[in-house]
């Protein structure tokens, strides 16, 4: 896919605030920290769209990125561990929660995990979750280049296991490899959404 045009539109707390031009909206999940907005800006080619940081909980709102003024990114709040106030973490899972299951434009959901370590308990009840709410999604094991090819490749193997046996697509927001591969699942899944 080549990308002409990336664009933060706005950030959100409730579906009032969504975008309503009915375009297909891709959303990007995991743990904080994990690495969504290094994995968004790397697939794009754009320096600092999505925000990052080394601090656990940057992101605290629904932020959506038009692309190709076709369709959405959907940078979603991390889950876990984050230096914010606990009233503010107590929000986002019923803000995730209600975007993931009620957005009709949702065509895939990204779910992100860190290949250096197992999928956390959150992981698990994640992808659990997008199972029985019969979502589409498909896993990204981020910071892939970190690792040896023979560690990379039996990370994958146990993480698949402990999330049912999904299959694990390896990347790196460094050497973009995987980039490919992950742009085909979106543009299949856009394609997807043209002939509903």
């Amino acid at each position: 896919m080549k990308v002409k045009s990336a664009v933060f539109v706005k950030s959100a707390t409730a579906p009032d605030h969504y975008p309503r031009d009915g375009r297909p909206e891709i959303a990007f999940l995991g743990r904080s920290n994990v690495g969504k907005s290094s994995l968004i800006n790397s697939l794009l080619g754009v320096r600092g769209l999505a925000r990052t940081s080394s601090t656990p909980g940057r992101t605290q709102l629904i932020n959506f990125f038009l692309i190709n003024d076709a369709f959405y990114f959907v940078d979603l709040p991390g889950y876990g561990y984050a230096r914010v106030p606990l009233e503010v973490k107590d929000e986002w899972g019923p803000m995730v929660e209600k975007y993931l299951a009620t957005r009709p434009n949702l065509m895939l959901s990204i779910a992100i995990t860190d290949s250096r370590h197992e999928p956390s308990g959150r992981d698990k009840l994640m992808s659990e979750w997008l199972t029985s709410q019969e979502k589409p999604f498909i896993v990204v094991a981020t910071k892939s280049d970190k690792l040896s090819s023979n560690k990379l490749r039996a990370n994958l193997k146990t993480a698949s296991v402990l999330l049912g046996g999904r299959e694990i697509i390896p990347y790196s927001a460094i050497t973009r490899k995987g980039a490919d591969r992950l742009w085909r699942e979106i543009t299949g899944a856009i394609s997807r959404d043209k002939k509903r």
